[in-house]
């Protein structure tokens, strides 16, 4: 009867999305109803639930029944990490960046060591709310003892970390007790037999499976027992529910295979689309999402990666995922797995005209590629650290372009559309990088303004992996901006780009 009704709850109550929209993975923001105001009306809880070691294929393969209802009606977002060397595959940073919605380069836990944690300037998100509304109840229920003793910090009202002999039974009792029959508003809570499924018997196993439905069972009751609230009706839950990491198929992780890579995000409630599925979402969204719903704005100066998920926009590279195709020339990414294409995006071009011929197909001049397509090309160099980027990005790699025979030097400018600046004295600039240099490789931004000579606005000499803001001067009585990303190399690193915005 417990799956039966949490399932029930989440398909019917409160919970349940409003709106069904289309798997495009694109944002969709609700109309303004009576039922959306009064939602507005309610006092907003947040419940996040973390599942160690759980990978969302294998969730859809167990057939959880509560786990899949969550996603009937809500959002699901299937997203990768990094590796090392910003660090493993492991609890100790995907907790982390999790609770704190920083990537590991930031909270510098890079292992399960917590050797110097930057958790000072990077504090967990019951944390920011304690100190942004004191009065706000905050908790963490944990079976691994880190997620309550060192990630998550004194300021937090309940710190449990769960007695081994009680183990994530006991995770699940006491989290249950606290959602039926107190007030909090936001809980996390961390449960572990997944994990230890997947270390004794490795994600394809039958093991494995089985403990996805036992702990698909006690994310039911805490589903149960958010809906048995006395004050449910007056109350707004968001549920979330995300991993640290995946696990190979024979167990373990720690590594920068794709499996171990893998994480997710199911969010339900808080005015999310039924039966919505976006690329876009990361894991440090987790955090900024929990503060938003609590009415608790995200201060810039926090420095955060992630961004409230209602908040996300497509950039113009997120349109081609429909016309991405599938290998050429690179063997050694699955048949199938689609993954990049050459044709820009409306407005924008490649220029190739300096381009040198051959070389990988896939990576002749600037193309638009996804996270799992282009690390696949080659594990362990760097390109795992991308962690910035979100669902199609642009990149140009002579370093992988020059695996196969060619002639030439890389040469390739990616040219953006005309933007109107008419009437402007400054015009902002922003982008997110990954550049990784090596040798003789350039990387310039130019300014064309009216169609004039190209102008050099800023150019890259050493490693840069985050958010860019060019501010520039209009020239007087300039009425358009075309912005060209020129890189050059011979056989050296890459370039990547992504949500490229002016103005």
């Amino acid at each position: 009867m417990l799956l039966g009704t949490a399932a029930a709850l989440l398909a019917t109550g409160p919970l349940a999305g409003r709106a069904v929209a289309a798997a495009t993975g694109t944002a969709a923001t609700p109309a303004t109803t009576p039922a959306t105001a009064a939602a507005a009306a309610r006092t907003p809880k947040v419940l996040l639930i973390g599942l160690d070691g759980t990978m969302l294929n294998r969730i859809k393969d167990a057939g959880a029944a509560n786990l899949n209802a969550l996603m009937a009606g809500g959002l699901t977002a299937a997203s990768s990490l990094y590796a090392k060397p910003m660090a493993e595959t492991a609890s100790g940073p995907g907790w982390s960046t999790v609770a704190t919605g920083v990537w590991p380069d930031k909270h510098n836990v890079r292992d399960n060591n917590f050797t110097a944690p930057a958790f000072a300037a990077y504090p967990d998100f019951l944390t920011r709310i304690e100190t942004a509304a004191p009065a706000r109840s905050t908790h963490v229920i944990a079976s691994w003892a880190p997620v309550a003793t060192t990630i998550c910090s004194g300021s937090v009202d309940t710190r449990i970390a769960t007695p081994s002999a009680e183990y994530d039974t006991g995770t699940t009792s006491r989290a249950v007790a606290l959602l039926r029959d107190g007030n909090p508003d936001a809980v996390l809570v961390h449960l572990d037999n997944v994990d230890h499924a997947g270390h004794s018997s490795g994600a394809a196993s039958q093991a494995y499976l089985d403990a996805i439905r036992g702990v698909d069972a006690q994310v039911g009751q805490l589903v149960a027992a958010v809906g048995g609230r006395a004050g449910y009706a007056q109350e707004d839950w968001l549920i979330m529910v995300t991993a640290d990491h995946g696990h190979t198929d024979t167990g373990g992780h720690g590594g920068s295979s794709w499996s171990e890579r893998q994480t997710f995000v199911i969010a339900n409630g808080g005015g999310l689309p039924a039966g919505s599925v976006r690329y876009d979402v990361r894991m440090v969204d987790l955090a900024p999402t929990a503060l938003a719903h609590l009415g608790i704005a995200v201060d810039p100066a926090w420095g955060l990666d992630g961004s409230p998920i209602g908040s996300l926009v497509p950039d113009a590279f997120d349109a081609l995922r429909p016309q991405l195709t599938g290998r050429v020339d690179e063997t050694g990414i699955a048949a199938g797995t689609l993954g990049f294409t050459h044709t820009p995006p409306s407005g924008w071009s490649v220029d190739n005209s300096a381009m040198g011929t051959g070389g990988i197909a896939e990576w002749r001049g600037w193309s638009f590629t996804t996270d799992e397509f282009w690390t696949k090309t080659q594990r362990d160099q760097n390109r795992e650290l991308n962690v910035r980027s979100r669902n199609v990005f642009a990149v140009a790699d002579s370093d992988e372009w020059a695996d196969k025979t060619f002639k030439g030097s890389y040469d390739s400018t990616l040219v953006s559309p005309s933007y109107p600046v008419a009437g402007l004295g400054t015009v902002n600039v922003s982008y997110t990088t990954y550049y990784q240099p090596e040798g003789s490789q350039t990387a310039q931004v130019l300014a064309v303004w009216d169609g004039g000579t190209p102008t050099v606005v800023k150019t890259y000499t050493t490693q840069v992996n985050g958010p860019q803001t060019l501010a520039l001067a209009v020239p007087a009585g300039a009425t358009g901006l075309r912005l060209r990303f020129r890189y050059t190399g011979d056989n050296n690193w890459y370039w990547v780009l992504d949500n490229v915005r002016v103005g």
